[in-house]
């Protein structure tokens, strides 16, 4: 195995691994010793899911999380300097999608490193592919201000450009607060926008629904509280 910086994507859940990671990607983690993970406990558990044999205390983590300084990140990629082969694991997903790992990734980029993203889910991906909006032209734009009347001028913000530029807009929010989401989004966008609620992609209970305000309205909305959730916008 080539040394590089390994990108090894995660499940969205508790989704079982063969339904959602390749076969191939058990084999590059099998070569793997250092990762870079943004929850250490969360990152032994999902490498045990791979291979029950796996001896996790020969294995060294790095935490990467939004406190990490980035000399520290630099420091993390002495083994790959040195000729090992390094994975990068999120909470759920992609790493370096909407991820701290995108730092180190950027980081490897700069010092020349080899970096190869492995296949896995992408909720933002797969919501897009779900939705029936525009996948050409698509943002994502991460959680949306928390105090209502800026999260109102934001929503309306994300909505013009849907109108204007015919871009898909996707935006997540706390699994404990997407409730209170929705409503600011049906109190705040024009009624013949349409909204996707994309929960619980890939996992046992999966929803996604495209309706337009309106609809969402008059038809009600099910109960998304603490469940993991993506909205998308468009016109």
């Amino acid at each position: 195995m080539e040394p590089a910086l390994y990108l090894l994507p995660v499940t969205l859940g508790d989704t079982p691994l063969e339904r959602v990671l390749p076969s191939y990607n058990k084999e590059i983690i099998a070569g793997i010793r250092h990762f870079i993970v943004e929850d250490v406990r969360s990152a032994r558990r999902f490498l045990k899911k791979v291979d029950r044999e796996t001896d996790i205390d020969a294995l060294t983590f790095y935490p990467l999380n939004k406190h990490t300084s980035p000399e520290e990140i630099s420091g993390y990629l002495k083994p790959l300097e040195e000729g090992f082969s390094m994975g990068v694991i999120s909470e759920a997903g992609c790493p370096a999608v909407a991820d701290p790992g995108a730092d180190v990734v950027g980081i490897a980029q700069r010092k020349n490193l080899r970096v190869v993203p492995l296949v896995g889910p992408s909720s933002i991906i797969l919501s897009v592919m779900a939705s029936g909006f525009n996948g050409q032209s698509f943002a994502f734009n991460g959680y949306l201000p928390i105090e209502a009347g800026e999260r109102g001028k934001r929503l309306k913000q994300l909505e013009q450009r849907a109108y204007a530029e015919q871009q898909t807009q996707l935006f997540i929010e706390t699994p404990y607060r997407n409730n209170k989401m929705v409503e600011d989004i049906l109190h705040n966008c024009r009624p013949q926008t349409r909204l996707c609620i994309a929960a619980n992609i890939t996992c046992e209970g999966e929803y996604i629904r495209t309706r337009t305000v309106r609809e969402w309205q008059t038809g009600g909305v099910p109960d998304l509280s603490k469940v993991p959730c993506i909205f998308l916008l468009y016109k």
